[in-house]
């Protein structure tokens, strides 16, 4: 058998050099004409069916974080239950940020990765991503010395086609080469094959036909997704290296899949100099970009929103359509469902009059739902047009082809997912009363039936419900939905009994499956102060523990916060969080009672203990640097307000730290002093404390600075453990001693 189905040929063929050689050269030939056209496919980025542009001027590389073997392996624990697939992920101690021409770099053990997951939310740019990779390798820019082919699949499309094949039908089924063509490529060179799989999670989704049938001869027919099954094992090209996007990395049916080794990274949108370039890229004309980005640079919570970049887009569509009144669409884009809303209206101003808007809104709707339940996102004509469309002239559905049976099928689909999740929640909302009612009811109905909210977190990301409740409480917001429901002059009969209804049935979703992030991210969705003030009434906690927040949760659970001051206990233990993200919640932290969350470092934390020593309401804030974090020692914080004074308690985790190094650091100080004290510097003295060597004669200089730091606090009690009692510590406690008048207590 050949290596396609894991074994090597066992003898020579005669004249394999000949033919080798010859080989080669077809390759070649063969691999460029793949290229061009390759360049030819990918070199245009449609924007959902309203303008093509350069894929190269547009695209704007995202910010995407390679997990640490530690973080992801505790992923798996928690989420991945049937077998322990992750003991094939690579080594890597710490988070940090990749770019795209790294995602097959060696880890520190000198070990490439056979599969890279790249997951992420929806919008976030997993299938630009792959697009502009395909063409950066077909233009030379990337990976053409690691890869000589690549080969594109969209699970979408994969899961649609029923007619059997073979392994190198398939392939050649997604490119211009033909199946023996492949065939000698593969033969010749299938350690230098690539293959990317958009959409992993619609194997989850697909009818389980496929789920036993293990094919292990490449000439084997069968369909596609039972032949891709093979493939992400490792049993057909197990010689090959495989990329695949996915909103979920929870489910079982897919990681327990993919051959390794592997790497997890993440995708999580722009950055902040991401959005401004993004911005510079769809303007062009300086003056309107300076005159757009800086409106919506002083709006930080949709410069937030905007680091997702299909938001962006559509913010920046929205604003260019609005130039004259930008002010007045900035201020009314506040939740992710008014940017919908703001689009489709319009877009709307463009409409077709031969068909009512609401007519169409209502048609698009059905469809949508009918996809949403199917789990369908492609569709064919004849389905679209049997709901009263016209899908030549409809701005919604963008026209794509489908190869079935060796010719180009037409099919439509919504510009992004995330718009077919939309007009379902729009369809319902537009039903009459009695209509609406019932589809509401078997919506939330289904949501908690199925089970799909008590999942972990991640694999909700795959299931379209959740977003549709979300969207349908963003469309019961008048305000978000004024400008679309104007338009087509209709209101909401029964707004009153679905905001009710939602409120109960997110309370129960709360009480029974401990959801709390979904619940507060459909209040936010809601903005009805009175609502999420009843709905939060009894909620005198809030554990959000192993839940990662995106800093667009953060605007989310400070906006509920303040909206419910009662909630005294706050758990954001694993979440996540970043110096950026704790800004964006301080506002509502003071009011908190007892507080505990984790950072990467410590010195994070460092505006908020000065924010939260002047609280009257804090009585007690934990706080501890990651576990997964490369900085040895690792520090945790207790702080506590007791009569007016401040116990604050610092500690080493490690058992070990590097000599020499503070155990452990207590002391107690009015609280009127927390505010006054510089705990940047003093928190980033305490990590050197570990880097600075017995002999160095910088340590006397440092364990002076460190302990003159307590000075600012009008210290009343300090309690040292330390690893060793050497010269330089004693000169600095007696100094200290000396110096310090309000110290009562020295230990």
């Amino acid at each position: 058998m050949s290596r396609f189905g894991g074994y090597r040929w066992k003898h020579k063929p005669p004249d394999s050099d000949s033919k080798v050689a010859t080989g080669h050269k077809n390759q070649s030939d063969m691999i460029l004409q793949y290229k061009a056209s390759v360049i030819d496919k990918c070199k245009v980025a449609t924007e959902h069916n309203l303008s093509c542009v350069a894929l190269a001027t547009r695209y704007t590389e995202p910010v995407i974080i390679q997990r640490s073997k530690e973080q992801t392996e505790k992923y798996y624990r928690e989420h991945v239950r049937s077998v322990d697939a992750s003991s094939h992920l690579l080594s890597n101690d710490k988070n940090h940020s990749i770019r795209i021409d790294q995602l097959f770099s060696p880890d520190c053990d000198g070990n490439k990765p056979k599969t890279v997951i790249l997951s992420g939310d929806s919008g976030r740019g997993k299938s630009f991503t792959l697009q502009k990779i395909m063409l950066d390798w077909a233009t030379g820019e990337l990976y053409s010395e690691i890869f000589d082919v690549m080969f594109l699949f969209k699970c979408e499309e994969l899961k649609c086609i029923f007619e059997e094949m073979s392994l190198f039908e398939l392939l050649s089924w997604s490119c211009s080469l033909t199946s023996n063509e492949i065939s000698q490529i593969l033969e010749l060179t299938p350690e230098k094959v690539l293959i990317l799989i958009d959409g992993i999670d619609e194997y989850v989704s697909h009818p389980p036909s496929h789920s036993m049938l293990v094919l292990t001869n490449p000439s084997d027919r069968a369909r596609p997704m039972d032949i891709l099954r093979s493939v992400l094992k490792g049993i057909l090209l197990p010689e090959s290296f495989m990329l695949v996007t996915t909103r979920s990395v929870a489910a079982d049916a897919v990681m327990n899949l993919l051959k390794g080794p592997q790497r997890f990274t993440e995708i999580v949108g722009f950055s902040e100099r991401g959005v401004q370039e993004y911005f510079q890229k769809f303007f062009q004309d300086k003056k309107l970009f300076r005159k757009t980005y800086e409106r919506v640079k002083i709006n930080e919570s949709l410069l937030t929103a905007c680091s997702v970049p299909l938001l962006c887009w559509m913010v920046c569509f929205c604003l260019k359509k609005h130039f004259t009144d930008d002010d007045h669409v900035i201020r009314e884009l506040k939740t992710n469902t008014s940017i919908y809303v703001h689009f489709v209206s319009t877009l709307l101003e463009h409409h077709d009059q031969s068909q009512s808007v609401l007519t169409m809104l209502r048609s698009l709707g059905q469809r949508a739902e009918e996809g949403v339940k199917k789990r369908e996102g492609l569709f064919v004509e004849k389905s679209v047009t049997a709901t009263g469309l016209d899908p030549a002239t409809n701005v919604f559905l963008y026209k794509d082809s489908l190869k079935r049976n060796n010719r180009q099928v037409p099919v439509f689909k919504f510009m992004h997912l995330s718009f077919q999740e939309f007009f379902t929640a729009l369809y319902y909302v537009l039903l009459d009363k009695e209509e609406s009612w019932g589809k509401v009811t078997e919506l939330l109905n289904s949501m908690k039936l199925k089970g799909i909210i008590n999942r972990p977190s991640p694999e909700r990301r795959s299931n379209p419900i959740p977003s549709v409740v979300m969207f349908l409480c963003g469309l019961l917001n008048e305000k978000a939905s004024s400008s679309l429901f104007e338009m087509i002059k209709w209101t909401v009969p029964q707004i009153i009994k679905l905001k009710t209804n939602l409120q109960e049935s997110l309370l129960t979703v709360r009480r029974q499956h401990g959801c709390e992030l979904f619940a507060l991210r459909c209040l936010f969705e809601l903005q009805d102060e009175k609502v999420v003030r009843r709905a939060l009434g009894d909620w005198v906690s809030m554990n959000l523990h192993n839940v990662s927040l995106r800093s667009t949760d953060c605007w989310v659970l400070l906006y509920c916060l303040q909206c419910c001051p009662h909630v005294r206990y706050l758990n954001l233990m694993y979440c996540d969080l970043t110096a950026e993200k704790l800004k964006i919640l301080q506002p509502a932290l003071c009011m908190c009672k007892i507080m505990r969350l984790s950072v990467e470092h410590l010195s994070e934390v460092e505006d908020l203990i000065q924010i939260l020593g002047e609280s009257k309401i804090l009585r007690e804030l934990k706080v501890q640097e990651d576990e997964n974090s490369a900085e040895s020692p690792r520090w945790s914080l207790n702080l506590s307000i007791i009569r007016g004074d401040v116990l604050l308690s610092l500690s080493s985790s490690e058992k070990n730290p590097s000599f020499p190094a503070v155990l452990n650091i207590t002391l107690t100080c009015p609280q009127s002093e927390i505010s006054s004290t510089d705990w940047s510097l003093f928190l980033q003295r305490l990590s050197k404390t570990g880097k600075v060597a017995e002999d160095s004669s910088a340590l006397d200089e440092h364990v002076s600075l460190l302990l003159s730091s307590c000075l600012q606090l009008g210290l009343k009690m300090l309690d040292l453990k330390l690893v060793s009692l050497n010269r330089s510590w004693a000169s600095g406690i007696i100094c200290l001693v000396q110096t310090c008048t309000s110290l009562q207590q020295l230990k």
